[in-house]
């Protein structure tokens, strides 16, 4: 079997074991964790390898949400064969039309493809949870630190530790144990979603990326996919959405969610800030870098809600403007 990529040294003997020794083993894009994807191309189909190194990566949980969303409807890819103890799992293959390749491509298509994620957000968030952990107060803190444990070094910033978590814990309070804990996939933007041609409704945008779910708030994957940090969402494509989403879920209540909305956009947006420096300073992936200025933007638009207001203070004492959007001008995508 012929490779173009350096490919797990397993991974020939397991396709040959599964049923795909005529397979070529071609590069896929990866993305920010350990993981690694490869397309497998054999004559009149294709499959996609997926790679998670078992010292780094448990393969488990993505398995069991795959099965949950398939459960409810959802487009998750099937597997096809598994291999957990070297990490390789073989998955059908969703094609290459990405929503954020298809928006920019089609700027038109832009309103509708984003109202067809929000439908589903709306559908997923009616749908029973499931076994799923909850997202838990110790869970949003921890992701929280990541600003201080590597935004604030790599920019030489001396931080009050204790008081950011206080701030956060006192902010984070309207967020917790929700009357109705929906499945939160915790990565929902553009990049992660497909479309797949000749499916409808739900089932017409393929999931990804999948594996972190927990039974948290519905707000939580609204944000993450309408202050996407990898592209620009327009802010009256935001509001639209937003109020879509409303409508789709008549019981929210609109004060509320407001503050749910730019309070977990705040805690996601300081998060994203640690997990993307640390991918520099770890990872040697400065192409991260370019999305910390669009980052920056959510964060202090969310920060003016009341509602973040000890949070908003943390940031005003510790974070001077030099340290924020402007200190990452050079390395913007825009």
């Amino acid at each position: 079997m012929a490779s173009r990529v350096k490919s797990p040294e397993t991974a020939p003997d397991f396709l040959q074991a599964n049923g795909w020794a005529d397979g070529e083993i071609l590069p896929l894009a990866g993305d920010a964790s350990f993981r690694r994807y490869y397309r497998v191309v054999a004559p009149g189909r294709t499959a996609v390898l997926m790679h998670a190194p078992p010292d780094h990566e448990d393969s488990q949980p993505f398995l069991d949400v795959a099965k949950h969303l398939t459960r409810l409807g959802f487009s998750a890819p099937k597997v096809l064969a598994q291999d957990l103890e070297e990490g390789l799992v073989l998955l059908e293959d969703f094609g290459d039309a990405r929503m954020r390749e298809v928006v920019d491509a089609a700027p038109e298509s832009e309103a509708r493809i984003y109202r067809d994620a929000v439908t589903l957000l709306g559908v997923l968030h009616r749908s029973p949870a499931g076994e799923l952990p909850p997202y838990s107060l110790e869970e949003y803190l921890r992701e929280a630190r990541l600003f201080t444990e590597w935004y604030a070094p790599a920019l030489d910033l001396s931080c009050d530790d204790v008081a950011y978590d206080a701030a956060w814990t006192k902010a984070l309070g309207p967020v917790l144990e929700p009357a109705e804990p929906v499945t939160v996939l915790r990565d929902y933007h553009a990049e992660n979603l497909m479309l797949l041609e000749g499916r409808h409704g739900i089932a017409s945008l393929g999931l990804l990326d999948f594996q972190d779910a927990l039974a948290g708030h519905p707000a939580y994957d609204l944000v993450s996919l309408l202050q996407d940090a990898r592209r620009d969402v327009d802010g009256e494509l935001e509001k639209r959405m937003i109020d879509h989403y409303r409508t789709t879920n008549p019981d929210v209540a609109a004060a509320d969610f407001d503050a749910a909305y730019a309070i977990l956009g705040a805690q996601r947006n300081a998060k994203i800030l640690g997990i993307f420096t640390r991918l520099w300073k770890r990872d040697g992936k400065s192409r991260y870098l370019s999305y910390q200025a669009r980052v920056w933007r959510y964060l202090e638009r969310d920060l003016r809600h009341p509602a973040l207001a000890p949070v908003a203070a943390w940031f005003a004492a510790h974070v001077p403007n030099s340290k924020r959007a402007q200190a990452w001008r050079g390395s913007s995508d825009e």
